[in-house]
């Protein structure tokens, strides 16, 4: 379990390094929102995840409270930022080479348990060699994933047979189905629990279906709550057995044009690098690359 820094000092309150923990989403955003909108893009998962903590509480990601943190500069500016909701990755921002060793230096202090670490692919590269250096502990490329952001949407032609509608509360146990299904074919490791999921997706519209001529569901794409002026495509699933049929693209394109259409500013979407497949499909429809975002792993809780 994380430890409660607040405990041992008023909630973000620094340590000697510049570095703030604290598992008050409130506190934390009140220093680190600013700093997190300066590049809503690349700070995307930060935004939407510490938006579902402070919507929903501590528990919004499991029993074990959120770990979060901010580095600060001498002038007082905020210059890093970092969140742990277990089990999922210890996620950070851009970071320095020096503020890669003090992050680790402080973690390891801490003794803060942790089983992955993500960030851009530098910073990512950097933390594991500075970890392995400190503790003896190798990690383990897990995976290379790739942010992108729509440019100019240019829907798939011909389009396959059929339309696109948002899921309801009728399509709940075809939507957990789904979501099991991309969980297991993603590989995706402490996913969250998908009738919960479904739920959450369910109670804004956040999932959109494509349906052939008969009314058969054949793929869908999820999106996510609209953070500071962005919307993030995910994830995007069809069955095994209805791939290469043009589904997923047509199904992703109608997603983001219905986002544009809401006034959404930036439209994003991450992919698994590993798959050329939806890489390819994502660029035809007009994404284009950000950044790319490593996730090592360390075996058991570091």
């Amino acid at each position: 379990m994380a430890p409660d820094t607040s405990a041992a000092r008023p909630a973000g309150a620094p340590d000697a390094s510049g570095w703030h923990f604290t598992s008050d989403v409130s506190a934390f955003l009140a220093r680190a929102e600013e700093f997190l909108g300066s590049r809503p893009d690349l700070h995307t998962v930060h935004l939407t995840v510490t938006r579902q903590l402070r919507q929903r509480g501590a528990p919004a990601y499991g029993d074990v409270p959120p770990f979060l943190g901010h580095l600060t500069r001498a002038d007082g500016s905020v210059a890093a930022a970092l969140l742990h909701t277990p089990p999922y990755a210890l996620r950070t921002t851009r970071l320095t080479a020096a503020e890669t060793e003090s992050l680790a230096a402080r973690l390891h202090d801490l003794g803060h348990p942790f089983s992955a670490f993500a960030a851009e692919r530098e910073t990512a590269q950097a933390f594991t060699a500075a970890w392995e250096r400190r503790t003896g502990t190798p990690g383990t490329l897990r995976d290379l994933e790739r942010l992108y952001r729509l440019d100019e949407l240019t829907v798939p032609a011909p389009a396959p047979a059929g339309r696109a509608r948002v899921a309801g509360p009728a399509d709940r146990e075809l939507l957990i189905r789904w979501h099991d299904g991309f969980v297991a074919d993603a590989g995706v490791q402490g996913a969250r629990n998908s009738a919960d999921w479904a739920d959450f997706r369910l109670s804004y519209g956040g999932v959109t279906l494509w349906e052939i001529p008969d009314g058969t569901p054949v793929s869908m794409a999820g999106v996510t709550p609209t953070v500071a002026g962005q919307a993030r495509i995910a994830p995007v699933y069809t069955p095994p057995r209805l791939r290469g049929r043009g589904y997923a693209g047509a199904v992703t394109a109608e997603v983001s044009r219905a986002a544009l259409a809401r006034g959404v500013g930036r439209v994003l979407l991450v992919t698994d690098l590993a798959n050329p497949t939806s890489n390819a499909l994502y660029r035809r429809i007009g994404y284009r690359p950000v950044a790319d975002w490593a996730v090592y792993g360390f075996g058991e809780a570091a």
